[in-house]
């Protein structure tokens, strides 16, 4: 069944609140698919709860599962503001899209943001790095760039030692979550775990609007949004692996002299394993 020919068999029976939903839905499929839960609430004019409501009214099993259907719909969107794109284009097309992501990186940055974060980590006992999917391997890649500059972090890409380490964490930790949507159950949960545990929170994600924010001491929003068939996308994960680059930086211009020989006693532990 088509999204409209769904909403519109069961729009009589919701709500009044759940139809303000359904109407920005109709009006605005293009854009929605871009939204966290909470932002599109806020279009709305409703709460988080009436969305998951109407959803799960038209026969979702939540957001991102109505999402996922909405984008399917969708017709193919052309990505060059000229109209179609030509077969030999593609690659200074992705180049431009890819420097825009940068731009607007470098937009988005909240430098007090960026600057708490940095003495956070700076001041951190441990950190730890949790993420899932695609944003697990940028948690990854940010432990080995915190190794390199000789910080002591860890990440790990197995769900039953992240809830580990989430509840041994405490005053003195840091918990630094990534998630492009800012609605992944299984990062939140860990975050909230280590929150509770007394551990300061650093939140990276697209959305200022999202319940990692809500959970989030610090706040790092990154750019290149991305809609459900597009998990993954480059241009989210350049937008990471800036805001890590940053942070490295900044611990970098705290320390200078330290973090110049750690940098040379990493590169040396590992030169013998290069041909």
């Amino acid at each position: 069944m088509e999204m409209n020919d769904r909403i519109n068999t069961y729009y009589p029976s919701m709500t009044r609140s759940e139809q303000k939903v359904a109407r920005c839905v109709r009006d605005n499929p293009d854009n929605i698919i871009y939204l966290s839960v909470t932002e599109l609430a806020d279009f709305a004019g409703t709460g988080e709860t009436t969305v998951m409501r109407f959803c799960r009214k038209i026969g979702f099993k939540g957001y991102q599962d109505f999402k996922l259907m909405l984008a399917q719909g969708l017709p193919k969107r052309q990505n060059q503001p000229d109209g179609e794109q030509g077969e030999d284009d593609y690659a200074d097309h992705l180049y431009t899209a890819m420097v825009g992501v940068l731009q607007s990186s470098l937009g988005m940055l909240d430098r007090s943001q960026l600057e708490q974060a940095v003495k956070c980590l700076d001041s951190a006992r441990h950190v730890q790095f949790f993420g899932v999917g695609s944003s697990g391997i940028t948690a990854m890649d940010a432990k080995n760039r915190f190794l390199r500059i000789g910080r002591r972090a860890e990440a790990n890409s197995d769900s039953h030692i992240q809830s580990m380490m989430a509840v041994t964490m405490g005053e003195g930790d840091v918990a630094f979550g990534i998630s492009v949507s800012g609605s992944t159950l299984d990062t939140n949960d860990m975050l909230m775990k280590a929150k509770q545990n007394g551990a300061k929170v650093i939140a990276m994600t697209n959305y200022a609007k999202s319940p990692i924010a809500s959970i989030a001491d610090i706040l790092l929003l990154t750019a290149g949004k991305e809609s459900p068939l597009e998990g993954g996308s480059v241009g989210a994960k350049i937008s990471q692996l800036f805001i890590i680059d940053l942070l490295c930086q900044g611990l970098e211009r705290e320390h200078g002299d330290e973090t110049k020989k750690m940098k040379e006693l990493t590169a040396r532990a590992v030169i013998d394993r290069i041909y």
